[in-house]
Parts: structure tokens; sequence; C-alpha cells
């Protein structure tokens, strides 16, 4: 059985599959009426696993709900790399109130033993993407003209409008990247809070006709066709499926080097890490792989090759389920 909000977009992906969907209404992180209700589900529906993947104060009234309805096992999944309290909340959550916890990194495993869960109760399975949906062929005209892309080469940065994703860093990094290479184009995919900051500063700047904000976009498949780098400058990251997304689509990834990002960008093989909040080393970086193609071409390549074979679908679903069986297991 699948829970989600009623409304959500994720029930709609079960449509046309056997698989039951349990949709309830839903007012955010701290309604705590969602305790009951999934307790009845988890009673009714009597699974040998209840396994938590929302974020959050969702997770945490997820994982009460499921210890108190008193059914099979309870994993709880964790995708960011904020460090963690050493306190008894923390040792609650993934201990106490959980069997297990899936870590999506390397890089969260260690946040969470640094806090004092036991690595025992931790296991680490990569996300995946659907790797055909970022390695097409699109019209890259079209696609430009939709962008309103004039310039010659093109940096992405996609992700939310947020502080912790570190889009100034760009903007703070981009009169030396365009002194060196003015038919640049940087383009912003994604909305949120930051938004009007963001676009003050390039607007202090100076620098209006070589940033596009283009907003959340569906199409990042086919947006993807048109960039020659992706840059991450975030100052946290647990593990970021856009970068995956990128390598799919053959293209170099600039990232900085936290959370789990060495795990996805291999320096020098797929792409190039950067110290954090560090704009001097994103200029070096993103000077190094526009001036040479062949260059971008290679790490893209690899990159590309690395999706392929690490981050697959297959073996996410392999993974979760050795999981699954190990925790069956245990008494």
């Amino acid at each position: 059985m699948v829970v989600t909000p009623k409304g959500s977009p994720l029930s709609a992906l079960f449509d046309d599959a056997d698989v039951e969907v349990a949709a309830i209404n839903y007012r955010g992180d701290v309604d705590v009426s969602l305790i009951p209700k999934l307790m009845q589900l988890i009673k009714n529906f009597q699974p040998d696993i209840t396994h938590i993947h929302s974020r959050r104060g969702a997770d945490t009234l997820g994982l009460l709900a499921a210890r108190w309805a008193n059914v099979g096992k309870i994993i709880v999944s964790r995708r960011v790399d904020d460090p963690l309290p050493q306190n008894f909340i923390t040792k609650l959550r993934y201990q106490t109130l959980a069997d297990h916890t899936v870590a999506v990194s390397q890089g969260i495993v260690r946040a969470l033993v640094t806090a004092g869960v036991e690595q025992d109760k931790i296991s680490q399975v990569y996300s995946s993407i659907k790797f055909d949906d970022y390695c097409k062929d699109a019209d890259t005209a079209t696609v430009r003209k939709e962008l309103n892309i004039k310039h010659k080469q093109v940096v992405a940065v996609i992700g939310q409008l947020i502080s912790r994703k570190g889009h100034r860093f760009l903007i703070e990094a981009a009169p030396a990247i365009l002194a060196l290479h003015p038919d640049t184009c940087f383009l912003f995919l994604g909305e949120g809070e930051e938004e009007e900051r963001l676009k003050s500063m390039v607007a202090e700047a100076g620098l209006e006709q070589h940033f596009t904000f283009a907003g959340y976009r569906e199409n990042v498949g086919e947006i993807l066709t048109v960039i020659d780098i992706l840059l991450h400058p975030a100052t946290m990251e647990g593990f970021a499926n856009v970068a995956m997304q990128a390598l799919a689509a053959a293209k170099p990834v600039v990232s900085s080097a936290v959370g789990g990002m060495p795990e996805i960008v291999l320096d020098g093989e797929t792409g190039i890490l950067v110290p954090p909040q560090n704009p001097a080393a994103i200029v070096d970086a993103l000077d190094k792989l526009l001036s040479d193609s062949s260059l971008r071409d290679k790490l893209g390549r690899k990159g590309q090759q690395r999706v392929k074979e690490k981050f697959s679908v297959e073996n996410m679903v392999a993974n979760t389920l050795a999981v699954y069986e190990k925790i069956l297991a245990e008494n």
C-alpha cells in the first residue's frame, strides 16, 4: 500500500499499477491528526514493513504512528545531510522508533553515525533516475527559443531557489567568468523563496542579459540537451538527483564537495568538485570546462556510463529489497 496526501501527483502514478493507494487528508508537517489516520491504516493493512519516506516533521509523525500501531518492522529513509544533534531526539527517531534507517548516500551515513546512531542500524541505498528520460535527442533550436537563450555557452543550476542551493555564489563568480567567456549565459531552473533576492543581485551587478530565471520546468531532459555544464553550488546536499540527470545526458557537473555529491561527481572523471561557498573555485572550474569542449565531452560520456551502471532503477530496487529481507530476518 502507498499512502499519499489527497491530490498528490504521486497517487496518479499508481493508477495503472496493481498497488493499493490510500490518499488521506494531510495539512502539513505539524498535522498531528496524521498519526491516528496512519495508525488505523497500518492496523487494517497489517504490513510486514512500514517504510516512511516523508521529510521534515512528517517522518516523525509517521514513526510515531507506525510504532504505536505495533505492526511489523519500521524503516525510515533519510535524504538530507544536515547535521543532526547528538541528543535523545535523534536516537528516538533513528533507533527507538525506527528499526532501521536507509540513507541515500554515504555522506548521510556519516552524518547519522556522527550524531550517535549505531552503524548496524543504517543501510545505504542510492537513489536512481529513469536513465532513458535524460539521454534522448531534442529539437535544441526550439528549446533554446523557449528559454530565450541567445548565448553560445550555457551553464545551468537546477534546483529550488533556496539558500542552501548556493545560487548566490555563481552570481558572485559571474563577472570573472564572463570576462573570460563573454558569450555565456546562466540558466536557473526552479522556484523558491530566494528568487527575488537573487534577481536583485543579478540586477545590481548589471548582468540581466546573462541570467535567465526559467522557473519550474517539467521538460528537464529536453533542457539538458542545450546546456554545456551543470553547476551544483550547494552548501549542503545529501544526494542530488539532478546531477545524475545531467550526467545521464552526458553533461559534466561542477559541484560543491558536500554531503553525498562526491559519490556522484568523481573529480576529474565525471566533473569537477569545488570547495563550498567558494566563487573563485567556481570560476576556475567553469573556465577549465568552458575552454575545452573535448574535456566536457570526455567527462560527460564517462558520467553517462557511470550513471547507467551504478544508479539504475534496477539497482535501487534490488538494494532496497535486500534491506527489507535483512530486516525481516532479524528477531
